[in-house]
């Protein structure tokens, strides 16, 4: 079994779900198996710290993860349509992989969760995307193939999964939202095996 990582930061939980359904769709793929991985909240005050290990939910990733993934797929929720801080944060600390190149040629794939309708999804989608391209990463989105993109009224996009939680974020995945990260799981571990051959 191949490992693809699915690497998210979440605030309000969609993001985690999101993350949930993408490896789902990795696990559909015969021979690959998601990894799921989280950051740690970043704070303005210096004495704050997160524990070691999450209370619950995904472990923190590690450089090592990302080192032995085959693929990889990256959420964040927006923030003013930019990737949230402790998303930005971890990838800040990937300068040894970067200068080794050992992210080099490997596929990605991003996701993101809005409170907004005009919230930034894609600019935020395009804010993941900017670390991978300069990591070398060969980046996969969604084809209009998928009917999901053009028939929904929530989120999607053809540069990934994205997500609508609504003003109190308090909508749950829809179902075209579903599938589409299911798809997109799917879709990235297809071209994960494919290029480890």
């Amino acid at each position: 079994m191949q490992d693809i990582l699915v690497l998210y930061y979440s605030h309000g939980g969609a993001v985690r779900e999101m993350a949930r359904l993408i490896a789902r769709g990795i696990a559909q793929v015969p021979g690959a198996q998601a990894r799921l991985r989280t950051v740690p909240r970043v704070s303005t005050v210096c004495e704050a710290t997160e524990s070691e290990v999450p209370d619950h939910g995904a472990p923190y990733a590690e450089m090592r993860d990302l080192e032995e993934c085959i693929g990889l797929a990256v959420g964040s929720p927006t923030r003013f349509g930019n990737m949230a801080a402790a998303m930005k944060y971890f990838w800040d600390g990937t300068g040894g992989l970067w200068s080794r190149g050992a992210l080099a040629g490997r596929p990605a794939a991003v996701f993101t969760s809005t409170s907004s309708l005009h919230g930034g999804q894609e600019s935020t989608l395009l804010s993941m995307m900017t670390p991978l391209l300069h990591h070398g990463m060969l980046i996969t989105g969604l084809p209009y193939t998928e009917p999901d993109i053009t028939n929904t009224s929530t989120g999607g996009s053809p540069y990934g999964a994205t997500h609508w939680a609504g003003p109190r974020s308090d909508r749950s995945v829809s179902e075209e939202e579903h599938r589409l990260c299911i798809a997109l799981g799917r879709r990235l571990a297809e071209i994960s095996l494919k290029l480890a051959r």
